[in-house]
């Protein structure tokens, strides 16, 4: 097997759990189990039984001279109509080290994980198997979460043979494996790479996120008869709201420490041509690498509600909705990347992650660090998601290079 072979593997995987739109392994449902199936088919090929933890996460172990463990991480899972690459890249790139460790003296140990509920797409809980695996999940902070269907996070968790308050106890079973450096290889999902022309980069940290949801209340009244002058509008409290949080994280971007802010989610109410709008909710998440800059823009951004609701006579309420610090990865790790990819491809440019990844969860308990595939267009979470394959080859072997490489250091220590 090689970098040709992951990607046919790739093909495979993606040809069994997508339709016309795409991806459809949804954590937790019946596509994810057969995609799971399918790789503990792959790891029986290897002589290789896996094991789920209490997080619901599948573990590949491959036994060395020392208990100290390399491990090698992704995620099956995908979003609704989401790409080929989102997740398995890293995973079954980590069966193929494991694949060209197995007949080889091994002076540690290496385990491949595949985290469950990465995306978080069906829940709204992203890196879900991940925070269990690293403790920081607190389980009364997702036990309210419904899907669009109303199905409780607690029943589809129970459906999979996962009890949402033991998740957290595989942090035990983590530690027990002597963790000592945590790699991950992912597409980049973004246009950075590409638009440098190169294929391959190496993860110097993730963006912190505040997630919130804003809700501006005005007074419904009839579009006919109610002048401009005398409204008072919740949806253009929160559009004026929202141009003003684009300008807050146009500010505080630099080329040092970016910074990003989207409005994704509006509501309004009571959501009819012939009505002002009453009250408006929206969503805000930001992001910045550096902390100091995600806690002054979240404050900017307060001020800038406030503001924006006097303006137009309403009200504003904030509901926290998720946080998380900005990760910083490991420097040595770091360089042993840049060592790899300068080897494969003559380059390696580093960058942030605007997107989490289990990678922070794991930066918790060891010292861990990303690389990154280009993404054609910088398209992701979509059917479109693609990578060239020449490029795709070459940032697997760099990442093969890579584990080589973080071996050889655990093995030193």
């Amino acid at each position: 097997m090689s970098a040709r072979d992951v990607i046919g593997h790739l093909r495979e995987l993606a040809a069994r759990t997508s339709d016309a739109s795409g991806a459809q392994r949804v954590a937790w449902g019946p596509v994810w189990r057969e995609a799971r199936a399918w790789l503990d088919g792959k790891a029986a090929e290897l002589g290789l039984p896996p094991e789920t933890d209490l997080a619901g996460n599948k573990w590949i172990t491959l036994p060395g001279a020392s208990s100290k463990t390399v491990i090698i991480g992704g995620h099956l899972d995908s979003v609704p109509n989401g790409g080929w690459l989102d997740g398995p890249l890293g995973v079954l790139a980590g069966l193929e080290a494991l694949r060209q460790y197995r007949d080889k003296p091994r002076p540690v140990t290496l385990a491949v994980v595949d985290f469950a509920d990465e995306e978080g797409a069906r829940f709204s809980r992203s890196l879900l198997g991940s925070s269990g695996a690293s403790g920081s999940l607190v389980p009364d902070t997702a036990r309210h979460l419904v899907d669009r269907q109303g199905v409780r996070l607690v029943d589809a968790l129970a459906e999979n043979g996962v009890d949402l308050d033991r998740m957290p106890e595989a942090r035990t079973a983590l530690v027990a494996r002597n963790p000592r450096a945590y790699l991950e290889l992912h597409i980049e999902q973004g246009p950075v790479l590409e638009s440098m022309g190169k294929p391959t980069g190496v993860v110097i940290g993730a963006y912190g996120v505040e997630r919130h949801v804003l809700r501006f209340t005005g007074q419904a009244a009839h579009s006919g008869s109610t002048p401009i002058a005398m409204r008072h509008d919740a949806f253009l409290a929160a559009a004026e709201a929202s141009l003003a949080f684009r300008e807050i994280a146009r500010r505080h971007s630099t080329p040092e420490a970016g910074m990003v802010c989207t409005v994704g989610q509006v509501a309004v109410q009571p959501g009819i041509v012939t009505a002002v709008p009453g009250v408006c909710e929206i969503s805000l998440d930001q992001r910045a690498i550096a902390p100091d800059i995600l806690a002054r823009a979240l404050a900017d951004a307060r001020d800038a509600a406030d503001q924006a609701a006097r303006n137009n006579g309403v009200t504003v309420e904030w509901r926290h909705v998720w946080r998380i610090e900005p990760s910083r990865f490991d420097a040595r790790l770091i360089e042993l990347g840049a060592e790899a990819a300068r080897e494969v491809t003559g380059h390696a440019p580093r960058l942030p992650s605007g997107p989490l990844h289990d990678a922070v969860e794991m930066n918790r308990l060891m010292p861990a660090v990303m690389m990154f595939a280009c993404s054609s267009r910088g398209l992701s979470h979509c059917k479109e998601e693609d990578t060239p394959e020449p490029h795709l080859e070459k940032t697997i072997e760099a990442f093969l290079r890579l584990v080589d490489k973080a071996v050889a250091l655990i093995a030193a220590e």
